[in-house]
């Protein structure tokens, strides 16, 4: 790998998307890197706010609004254009969602660990609440801080870095169109290729698990309604 490329996919909540942007903006990466938001049909104020940020800090925008007029999410388009690009350009590609907040030094060190791992697939920070306690959707590592070692269950995109090696063994066309979410699919995937997925609970990014979805706080608020909506709007396929 030569280069990173990071990407955020967003759908409005500007305000902890704006966090997520500087952040990531703050990083001290010595690798040469790429930051591409990926503007999945937010209101247009917060277009505009995203424009804004993007010609003061330099950032990439791409408002899918102007590629596709399927509706938001469209997250398995920004999957696909995100490793076309990141195959040509040799890069690892490092996914952060919108309600994460990374250190300065997180996306170096998720480049550096995967590099040293031969066999790594990909490599994912753990989650942690404003308290530094470890979080959804990691919450069975918990008891295993301070450590880096290879999972078998999924890891989640919250912060994660998926290798150049990884991404040309597998098309992300051919993942299933119909769902929603594809963490789950992609990491099993990488498994099947022969990969490794390793947790770094060293490299703790604080989460406000689904912030950028608030209709999924109903899991934990109201759990009856969220799958009510779940299974009826067809909504959050994984």
């Amino acid at each position: 790998m030569k280069r990173i490329h990071i990407i955020t996919p967003v759908k409005d909540s500007i305000e902890l998307t704006l966090q997520t942007i500087d952040a990531i903006m703050a990083s001290n990466l010595r690798t040469p890197f790429t930051y591409t938001v990926y503007n999945d049909f937010s209101t247009e104020e917060n277009t505009s706010q995203l424009r804004e940020a993007s010609g003061r800090l330099g950032f990439e925008l791409v408002n899918l609004a102007e590629i596709t007029d399927h509706p938001s999410p469209n997250y398995l388009l920004v999957l696909q254009m995100a490793q076309e690009r990141a195959v040509a350009e040799e890069a690892g590609l490092a996914i952060v969602e919108s309600d994460v907040i990374v250190k300065s030094d997180t996306l170096q060190s998720l480049f550096d660990g995967a590099s040293e791992r031969k066999d790594c697939g990909i490599a994912a920070a753990v989650t942690v609440d404003e308290n530094g306690d470890i979080n959804y959707p990691y919450l069975f590592a918990k008891g295993r801080e301070n450590s880096v070692f290879p999972e078998q269950k999924h890891c989640s995109f919250c912060c994660s870095l998926l290798t150049l090696d990884f991404l040309r063994s597998f098309d992300f066309h051919q993942l299933n169109p119909e769902k929603n979410w594809h963490d789950v699919t992609i990491s099993h995937q990488s498994l099947k290729e022969g990969f490794r997925n390793y947790l770094f609970t060293t490299l703790p990014v604080w989460h406000r698990p689904h912030s950028s979805r608030p209709w999924k706080q109903l899991k934990y608020k109201n759990p009856l309604k969220y799958y009510w909506l779940k299974y009826t709007k067809g909504l959050d396929k994984i």
